[in-house]
């Protein structure tokens, strides 16, 4: 790490010209930003290249990384991430000029500004804001799941939601859970949500065959196992054969197990639920 660097990284990854007066010469800065360690952000700001594109936006105009993007600093599932970074600045404030990016006028918290981060709890409600219910759902579920957010207080603060997604918002803090385990297990759940249909429970378990199993979905009247079968490959034969007995202790304990992809929970969810739905009527 050059002068220059080591001087931004003691500052926070960033700096203005008037804090690097005096502590590193112009032709120094110069060259890491040129050598692209050092990226000039706006006029007379600067940051390390390290703290990644969401970061640097957000310290560009002197914002937050927020919505969607902040849903990924936490570690969030996301159906798909934001094409440009999303920043929240504070209301009335004009943004000085800088790189691309999805802005949001919000008012900013002490906290907040010092992490560029929204928290939490506001990152799960500007998503319900921002995304379909099934993917706002996945975002809530994962992060109910992280601990750091308990479900009563997303609940309130959906209801003291004003503005637009508040309905979304309201619906989502109503449906999430901390047992979902998986992004595709929260957007199949949400399928069965929306169509009304009722009696699948998150991560029932089974005795079958002398065996616990854990299923995604379980309708325990109905004997009835979902499975959301994402791209995971078992990647041995031992796990092959383990799965496959798993599925057939279910089936000989008198269970009926769907399995459904990605490609089709994702791409063709009406046939999802009409299979659900027969299914339950066959039962």
């Amino acid at each position: 790490m050059t002068v220059v660097a080591e001087i931004l990284a003691r500052l926070g990854g960033s700096a203005t010209a008037a804090q690097l007066v005096g502590l590193v010469s112009p032709g120094a800065l110069k060259a890491a930003v040129q050598r692209g360690e050092v990226e000039r952000l706006a006029r007379g700001v600067y940051g390390l290249s390290s703290l990644g594109a969401d970061r640097l936006a957000a310290i560009a105009y002197d914002g937050v990384v927020s919505y969607t993007s902040a849903a990924t600093a936490w570690g969030l599932p996301l159906l798909v991430r934001p094409e440009k970074p999303h920043v929240t600045v504070p209301v009335k404030r004009r943004p000085r000029p800088g790189r691309p990016a999805e802005l949001h006028w919000a008012a900013v918290s002490p906290a907040e500004r010092g992490a560029r981060l929204t928290g939490l709890l506001r990152t799960v409600l500007d998503c319900s804001r921002l995304l379909p219910f099934g993917e706002a759902l996945a975002v809530a579920d994962a992060a109910l799941g992280t601990g750091g957010l308990v479900k009563d207080e997303l609940e309130a603060a959906a209801e003291a939601m004003r503005g637009p997604g508040r309905p979304n918002a309201v619906r989502v803090a109503a449906a999430a859970i901390t047992r979902s385990e998986r992004f595709l297990e929260s957007m199949l759940r949400s399928l069965l949500i929306g169509a009304g249909i009722e009696g699948f429970e998150p991560q029932v378990v089974v005795y079958a065959g002398g065996l616990r199993v854990r299923v995604d979905l379980g309708h325990r009247a109905a004997r009835i196992a979902l499975e959301a079968e994402g791209y995971e490959f078992h990647g041995s034969p031992g796990a092959f054969a383990a799965d496959c007995r798993r599925y057939d202790d279910l089936v000989a304990a008198g269970w009926l197990v769907l399995r459904f992809t990605y490609q089709q929970v994702i791409g063709d969810p009406v046939w999802v639920i009409e299979t659900v739905r027969a299914a339950l009527v066959g039962r």
